[in-house]
């Protein structure tokens, strides 16, 4: 099953851990807990040498008032964002907090059999990563040159999250994962710098023609 192409996936390299229970509380619980993003901590999305050799890198940070009016009336948790659905919010088999560190997550598992499943591969360290599933309503962008260096950082800060769709338990991590993954994850907005830097290209070869234009007709 594809990923929607109107939204927006984002992994978290930090761990997805089990939660111990205290005594008293429901002994049939498979609880997990973690964090679907962390607010201002920039990762990297990609990067790519522009028309001159000039390195670009794209970066991305989550503002952390991002999601103080998104919409999460049911959001799911899934794996890798496809197929069976382990806990549910409208259920009350998963909680969301937007807290000082990022987007806590709070999830029981053991509801389905599958969850359960689930519950012993995050326990056993097979599975421990996560990922959400969202668009975005506002961003912006900044650039920085570092002209000894030859190089351009670019900085996409998530202000508004319109919707969150779901959070994933995952298989693979992704901050530190390959160019291919990065593109997968963030194709659009890697799209659209690098749209913008063509355009800088073309727009700087016409003021080269108008330069030499303007000389000869001075000759």
């Amino acid at each position: 099953m594809p990923l929607k192409k109107d939204r927006e996936y984002r992994n978290l390299v930090k761990p997805l851990e089990v939660r111990s229970l205290a005594d008293g509380e429901d002994n049939t619980a498979k609880v997990v807990e973690g964090y679907a993003t962390t607010f201002d901590e920039p990762y990297m999305l990609y990067s790519f040498r522009d028309w001159d050799g000039t390195l670009v890198e794209v970066w991305e940070q989550v503002d952390r008032n991002a999601f103080n009016e998104t919409d999460m009336d049911d959001v799911i948790m899934q794996y890798d964002h496809e197929g069976r659905v382990f806990a549910r919010k409208s259920n009350g088999t998963l909680e969301l907090n937007a807290d000082e560190h990022g987007l806590h997550v709070l999830a029981n598992l053991g509801g389905t059999e599958t969850g359960r499943q689930l519950y012993e591969e995050i326990n056993g360290g097979y599975t421990n990563k996560m990922s959400f599933g969202f668009t975005v309503k506002e961003d912006s962008r900044t650039e920085t040159e570092d002209h000894e260096n030859n190089a351009i950082k670019v900085m996409r800060t998530i202000t508004k999250i319109g919707k969150l769709y779901d959070v994933s338990a995952v298989s693979l991590p992704a901050n530190d994962g390959t160019e291919i993954s990065s593109r997968n994850q963030s194709e659009g907005v890697i799209a659209e710098v690098m749209e913008e830097f063509q355009k800088r290209h073309e727009i700087n070869i016409e003021r080269q023609r108008m330069l030499l234009k303007i000389k000869s007709m001075e000759v």
